[in-house]
């Protein structure tokens, strides 16, 4: 595993299309009980070389309701997303991620984990790739049981979703504490 993190975290695939340059930010270790799939690196995470040490990282944790020591401990979280690098900003939030990593990099390191960790699909993004259904966002999130055991989809917890929070009341209400539960019996 550790030759190809390496491997990845020199990668430069599609450093050209990238307006910061190439910095593929993800945590794995091969016994990782879950996996954090979202869609890509923050701005803020570029810089700092650290993903979800922001706003949508806070709220995360709290939907999770784990402890930063317990967030960023690679045998209880992988941090994988769709794509490692930052790909810039869009009008409203972050360009999509790039299309060449995940193709490229995700069964490879699937492939080296000693267990099937649970898979959070964080955003439509990884939802998307890894479901390949025809449910919307809202749908997944809604339906978050029938995805047992192998995924559980979420929004992303990005500011920018608090419209889409202030919608759905439920998702506080019945899915959170869901997820918590869940999340609660596989770190213990």
């Amino acid at each position: 595993m550790e030759a190809l993190l390496s491997t990845i975290k020199d990668c430069t695939v599609c450093e050209k299309y990238l307006p910061h340059g190439a910095n593929p930010i993800l945590e794995v270790s091969s016994t990782s009980k879950i996996l954090l799939i979202s869609q890509a690196p923050g701005r803020i995470a570029h810089f700092k070389s650290l993903a979800w040490d922001d706003a949508g990282g806070k709220r995360l944790k709290q939907w999770l309701n784990v402890s930063e020591e317990e967030f960023y401990n690679t045998d209880n979280f992988a941090i994988f997303p769709m794509a490692f690098c930052y790909p810039g900003k869009a009008t409203v939030g972050d360009l999509p991620p790039r299309p060449e990593c995940a193709p490229l990099w995700h069964q490879q390191v699937l492939s080296k984990l000693r267990t099937t960790p649970l898979k959070i699909l964080i955003g439509k993004y990884a939802q998307d790739y890894y479901l390949r259904d025809t449910r919307t966002l809202t749908e997944r999130v809604k339906n978050i049981g029938s995805y047992l055991p192998n995924y559980l989809p979420l929004p992303h917890p990005s500011p920018i979703n608090r419209f889409w929070m202030q919608k759905n009341p439920w998702f506080e209400e019945d899915t959170i504490p869901f997820l918590q539960s869940k999340i609660r019996a596989m770190l213990e």
